[in-house]
Formats: C-alpha cells, sequence, structure tokens
C-alpha cells in the first residue's frame, strides 16, 4: 500500500469514529433530547384523576411526538392558591419547561366575583412568571359539572359551561394566551354522542373517556394536528376513542381564533 493510499484509508476511520462519536452523543444528551416536548401541568384533581398527563404523553408518542411531563395538581386547589405556593413557583422555575397548563378549580371561572377577585389576578401572575421563563402558558378550559351549579344560580350544565367557557376566555383574550377548550369538547361530546359517560358518579371528576377526550383536546391544541387515527386508546374500544379524537379535532381546530391559536 502506498503512503498516500495509507493516509486515506487512516482518514475514512478517523472519520467514521467521529461520525459515530456524534451519533451518540446526540442520542445522549444532544438533538435527540432537546427534541421532546417538556410540559408543566398546574391545577387539581381535574388533572391529576386517571393521570391525564401522562394520557397525553402517551397519546402524544403515538402521533410521534415525545414530551415529558411535570405535575402540581394537589385536590381542591385553586390558581389562586398555586400564585401563593412556593412549592408551585418553585416547580415553575425548576426547568426549561416549554408549555405550562393553569387549570382551574371547576366552579371559580363560573362566578364573576371569584373570576375578578382570586382567579384572574392568579393567571396574570403565573402567566408573567411562564413567559418570563421562555415557555408558552395554556390556560386548560374545563368541564361543567353535570348538574350544572344549582346553588349559586346556575341551573344545568349548558348555562354552567357558557359562564365557564365565558370566564376562561376573557382572561385569555386580555392576556393573549392560548385557551385548551376540553368544556366545550365535553358539550358537543355529550350532545352529539349520549351515550358515551364522561363524568364520574360524582358528577364532577372525569372517567376515562373524559380524561381521553381532555388529552385528545391538548393534542390538538399543542401540535395543531388532528388526534383521528391515533393507535394510543388507553383501555378505551376503539368505537369510543375515535368519536373522542374526532370531537376533538372539530372543536380546537374549525375556529383556532376563537382558542388564541396562535
Amino acid at each position: 500500500m502506498t503512503a498516500q493510499a495509507r493516509r486515506f484509508a487512516a482518514f475514512v476511520v478517523i472519520t467514521s469514529l467521529t461520525l459515530a462519536f456524534q451519533s451518540t452523543a446526540a442520542c445522549i444528551g444532544g438533538a435527540g433530547a432537546r427534541s421532546s416536548l417538556r410540559i408543566l401541568f398546574i391545577g387539581n384533581s381535574y388533572t391529576s384523576v386517571n393521570d391525564l398527563p401522562n394520557v397525553f404523553a402517551q397519546l402524544a408518542k403515538s402521533g410521534g411526538h415525545a414530551v415529558e411531563n411535570g405535575v402540581a395538581a394537589p385536590g381542591g386547589w385553586t390558581l389562586f392558591a398555586h400564585a401563593r405556593s412556593a412549592e408551585t413557583l418553585n416547580k415553575l422555575k425548576s426547568s426549561k419547561w416549554d408549555v405550562v397548563v393553569l387549570q382551574e378549580q371547576s366552579q371559580v371561572p363560573a362566578s364573576e366575583q371569584a373570576r375578578t377577585q382570586a382567579m384572574y389576578p392568579a393567571v396574570r401572575l403565573l402567566v408573567r412568571q411562564i413567559e418570563e421563563g421562555g415557555a408558552t402558558p395554556i390556560l386548560f378550559l374545563t368541564w361543567a359539572h353535570r348538574e350544572g351549579w344549582p346553588e349559586s344560580g346556575l341551573i344545568g350544565y349548558e348555562a354552567t359551561q357558557a359562564r365557564i367557557t365565558e370566564g376562561y376566555l376573557r382572561i385569555a383574550q386580555e392576556l393573549g394566551v392560548s385557551v385548551a377548550p376540553v368544556g366545550d369538547a365535553w358539550l358537543m361530546a355529550t350532545k352529539e354522542h349520549p351515550d358515551l359517560e364522561l363524568w364520574q358518579g360524582d358528577g364532577s371528576h372525569p372517567t376515562e373517556q373524559g380524561s381521553y377526550l381532555a388529552a385528545c383536546v391538548f393534542y390538538a391544541t399543542i401540535f395543531r394536528q388532528r388526534p383521528e387515527g391515533l393507535s394510543y386508546r388507553g383501555r378505551l374500544p376503539k368505537k369510543a376513542a375515535s368519536v373522542l379524537q374526532s370531537t376533538a379535532a372539530n372543536v380546537v381546530l374549525k375556529d383556532p381564533k376563537r382558542w388564541n391559536l396562535r
């Protein structure tokens, strides 16, 4: 072998080793690690029951999206409580989140007084901190109780849902924040498919179908893609999962401007 041939062979070996090293580094801590979307869910049992963050992550995975979740969701908490919680604020600052989801207590958005005195100040504070940290805030517009809120004069589910939707959209428009319209997807699902069981027996918390519908709404909201045909459906029958996927897609993507989707 000539000296020139030996030099060329050595060059090929070195180049191959370098490329192999770069590829491995990327998979361990480079581009591969950065490809995951990091999401922090802040809320209460509406988020934690059935582990909605994990349902969403599994759904996203079946659509080719890697997701890493963080959760701050003690039962019954309001966003006002989170805004005053050192643990929540430290979690918000502890990592580089891409998206932070804010879910208010179920009845607060339906009350004008509770909105103005507690919810809206908390959302303003949390959104400011989220954006200062470089993340995108999303409001989790929740569903109404199955029987409405008769103690406050809101008779029936639909009337209560209208007030909840109004409550979220008002602050979303003020701050220019996107909304995941889970509650409106529930409303459409209950109208078009009354055989679905979205509420648990307490008429408040979600069944697995309800949480799956919420995950589908988040999929359409965050990725701007229709979740129809995704293979992950948890323990749901294929037909029910298909209906919930389509409902979420139609509500979110038919009129994205309504939800401040940029």
